[in-house]
């Protein structure tokens, strides 16, 4: 059983080549867009900060621990990538407080760009999305079809796999889950979450690769179920009113592919019998995820990238900009374009 991303099949033809890879932070900048704005007012202190080379759990931990707070009264929307220079969002639990100083914020790798106030906390996930600016060095293709690739994907899309680091070191991580389900291992509440999560990726890529092979991952069949990528709403075909198949034409809405849990699938027809034969290949995930009281979900297929630019810099390497909805990944566009050798 192959549980190896990299091998899922590609929309554009496949890479054009290599290319280095966040070869230092400054090459993968990642901006979150939180798509409110604070009040500027309540007992939750928002603390906006750029990270370089520092994960998102660490920045949390040493913002905590600069004001003596416990450490469960920091939160944030995100994980952000590590090896990069990252801007987010987090917000500190300080009622009848007042603000910190940056000063009194900042470590090593941690600035504080602005400090304000809210309402409420943030939550995992109440964000909007994501803005990278990407450099990819080195490249040992032509950039003119590098360009002509790039404008195909703003054009059509990419398919919506799950990066790989949803599935861990050497894509191990649907084995474990494997493993546990069948009470070989019994990992603490935090890898539990990990494993539970890749196991249900490795099954909404199945499904988008299986709807790539057969030429319907971006042409709509009888018994979709229609979604948003902005913000996880879907139409249930009990609700359709139509027009879908006309607007997902027209770019407003998506298909979509399970996250499995448990009851029926949410598709109908025949939508439902392909997602389920795929399923059915897979016994032990969809038992295990069951058993774990996930819920039906789903996703949409395809990744748009919004507001994008393309560069080729003097020396040749190549600058990429553009906006993802959250929960999605830039390695996932980017592995269209070229295979990165990342040091």
């Amino acid at each position: 059983m192959n549980f190896d991303p990299d091998h899922l099949p590609h929309l554009h033809g496949g890479p054009l080549g290599r290319a280095r890879f966040k070869s230092v932070p400054e090459d993968f900048v990642v901006e979150e867009v939180l798509g409110f704005e604070p009040s500027g007012v309540g007992e939750h202190c928002l603390v906006w900060a750029e990270k370089r080379d520092l994960d998102s759990n660490t920045a949390a931990a040493r913002l905590a621990d600069a004001l003596s707070l416990r450490h469960r009264l920091v939160s944030h929307c995100g994980l952000k990538d590590r090896h990069a220079v990252t801007r987010q969002w987090f917000s500190l639990h300080m009622p009848g407080q007042p603000s910190p100083e940056p000063a009194a914020l900042e470590s090593e790798g941690l600035r504080v760009l602005r400090i304000t106030r809210n309402t409420r906390k943030l939550r995992r996930g109440i964000h909007l999305g994501n803005r990278f600016t990407i450099r990819l060095r080195e490249p040992d293709f032509d950039t003119t079809l590098a360009a002509e690739r790039w404008q195909r994907l703003v054009e059509r899309g990419a398919p919506n796999y799950f990066g790989t680091q949803r599935f861990g070191n050497e894509g191990r991580n649907v084995e474990k889950a494997l493993a546990m389900f069948r009470g070989e291992i019994s990992p603490d509440r935090l890898l539990r979450g990990i494993l539970l999560s890749a196991a249900r990726s490795h099954l909404f890529n199945a499904v988008v690769a299986a709807r790539m092979a057969a030429g319907t991952w971006d042409r709509a069949l009888c018994g979709e179920v229609y979604g948003f990528a902005d913000n996880g709403t879907i139409l249930l075909p009990e609700k359709h009113r139509g027009d879908e198949a006309q607007r997902f034409q027209q770019g407003v809405c998506e298909l979509t592919a399970p996250l499995w849990g448990v009851g029926e699938l949410q598709s109908v027809s025949e939508v439902r019998e392909l997602e389920a034969a795929i399923a059915a290949e897979h016994p032990g995930l969809t038992a295990g995820l069951e058993a774990a009281g996930l819920r039906q979900e789903r996703r949409v297929m395809r990744l748009r990238p919004e507001q994008p630019s393309f560069t080729v810099l003097e020396n040749g390497d190549l600058e990429l900009s553009f906006a993802l909805p959250k929960g999605t990944y830039a390695t996932t566009l980017l592995s269209e374009l070229a295979v990165l050798d990342e040091d």
